[in-house]
C-alpha cells in the first residue's frame, strides 16, 4: 500500500514537472523497480489486511453484511468479492472452486475448508481464509460461531486439524 501511494506521488509529481518528452533513464528505471515491486508483491496480503479489519464483527448465521455480522461464508466471500474475486457463499460450494492446495502448500490467501462442528460427519460446514504461515503453524480468519463469536484469528490447532478437509486457491 505504502508503495503503491509512494508510485502514485512520484508518477504524478515527477511528470507535472517535466517540461519534455524525454524523461532521463534513471527515472525510468525507478519507476519500473518501483511497478515491479509493487506488482509481485503477495496478492493475499492485501486481501489479509482489509480482512483483519473486520476482526470483532458479530457471528450472524446466513449474512454477509459487516454491518450485522457475518457466518463463516459471507465472510470470506465479502471480503473476495472486496477485491473483484468471485468466491462461493456457501462453505460447500468451496469444495468445488478454486485450485486444490495441499496443506503443505498454502499460502497467505488461501481459503481453507472444514467440516462442521461434528468432525465425524465429512461434509463442508465451515471456511476461513489463511493469514499467517510461521514454520509449521498456519493462523486462519474466519467468522466463528462458538467462543469468538465472530471475526477472529485462529491457529490451525487440533480440533480445527480434525476436521479439515480441503484446502483451495481462489486468487
Amino acid at each position: 500500500m505504502k508503495k503503491s501511494l509512494l508510485l502514485c506521488c512520484f508518477t504524478l509529481l515527477f511528470f507535472s514537472t517535466v517540461k519534455s518528452q524525454t524523461v532521463p533513464q534513471k527515472y525510468k528505471d525507478l519507476l519500473q523497480k518501483l511497478s515491479k515491486d509493487i506488482s509481485e508483491k503477495d496478492p493475499g496480503t492485501n486481501l489479509i489486511s482489509f480482512a483483519k479489519t473486520m476482526i470483532g464483527i458479530p457471528y450472524r448465521y446466513a449474512s454477509s453484511n459487516p454491518s450485522i455480522g457475518f457466518d463463516c461464508s459471507g465472510f470470506v466471500s465479502y471480503v473476495f468479492k472486496n477485491f473483484g474475486i468471485s468466491a462461493p457463499r456457501s462453505s460447500s460450494e468451496f469444495i468445488v472452486s478454486g485450485t486444490p492446495v495441499k496443506l503443505e502448500n498454502v499460502k497467505i490467501g488461501d481459503v481453507l475448508v472444514f467440516t462442521g462442528s461434528n468432525r465425524r460427519v465429512r461434509r463442508a460446514g465451515h471456511v476461513g481464509i489463511v493469514a499467517a504461515i510461521k514454520g509449521d503453524t498456519i493462523q486462519f480468519i474466519h467468522s466463528s460461531s462458538g467462543k469468538a463469536n465472530g471475526v477472529t484469528l485462529t491457529t490451525l490447532n487440533p480440533y480445527y486439524k480434525s476436521r479439515f478437509m480441503k484446502a483451495v486457491s481462489m486468487l
